[in-house]
């Protein structure tokens, strides 16, 4: 009796441990599967960010001609264009003296009055042989949906060349190109250094908002009146 009740107590409590660690298995495995699709929902932006690009992304060589180039901001180093954004406006001069753009659209954040991007773009445009009327300057570029569609609302850009760095420039090109303007990007490369990988990594998110935007295709922050500054660039180009 003892014995049986022994070997009997013995298989209750193997069955009792096969049944937890099962459950426990089938709890991992939900977990997995879970964290496996918040991964994919996560990712699923920037993989339509790469796909919609295409062949529309290049270098100031493969680009085509366009009336502008728009060049985002990226930062201010005292006062002047931090290297990335430096970067940026080389390419925009390569592009302007190979003659592949007419103008160009300068668009970048001017919320306070100690911070200005599109002046110091301006400035280091002109100051490297861009001619001033040449240069057009948005101040409510505070994101890149909000410099899209400015560049098509307010400035009237129909056609251009998008400059950023390569891992930001897919998402400029798919907001841009919502906005209604056909769009080829020039991604400027850069070392794959802690601010490349930082710059990456943001992108993740900025995926799923460029997602957002293209969806709901809001207004901007500011919008304002229509400006004349492209048109008048593009007119002084022809003049001469």
């Amino acid at each position: 009796m003892e014995a049986g009740t022994g070997i009997s107590g013995l298989l209750r409590r193997r069955a009792g441990g096969l049944r937890a660690r099962l459950r426990e298995r089938r709890t991992q495995r939900r977990v997995f599967q879970l964290t496996t699709l918040l991964c994919s929902l996560a990712l699923a932006p920037s993989a339509w960010l790469w796909f919609a690009a295409g062949d529309r992304v290049g270098t100031v060589e493969s680009a085509p001609s366009a009336p502008v180039a728009v060049v985002f901001g990226a930062g201010l180093d005292q006062g002047k264009p931090s290297p990335y954004l430096e970067h940026r406006l080389v390419a925009a001069l390569d592009l302007y003296r190979e003659g592949k753009v007419k103008a160009v659209l300068v668009t970048g954040d001017n919320g306070r009055t100690e911070y200005d991007e599109p002046d110091a773009m301006y400035r280091y445009l002109t100051e490297h042989g861009v001619p001033g009327d040449r240069v057009v300057r948005d101040y409510a570029g505070f994101d890149t949906w909000n410099s899209c569609t400015r560049a098509h609302r307010i400035f009237g850009v129909d056609r251009a060349v998008l400059v950023s760095q390569d891992f930001h420039v897919r998402r400029a090109l798919a907001l841009c190109e919502a906005a209604g303007i056909r769009s080829y990007a020039v991604g400027v490369p850069e070392p794959h250094d802690t601010t490349w990988l930082y710059g990456g990594l943001r992108e993740v998110a900025g995926a799923g908002k460029a997602a957002v935007n293209v969806l709901l295709r809001p207004d901007p922050e500011f919008l304002g009146p229509k400006e004349d500054g492209i048109p008048k660039a593009l007119a002084a180009a022809a003049a001469r």
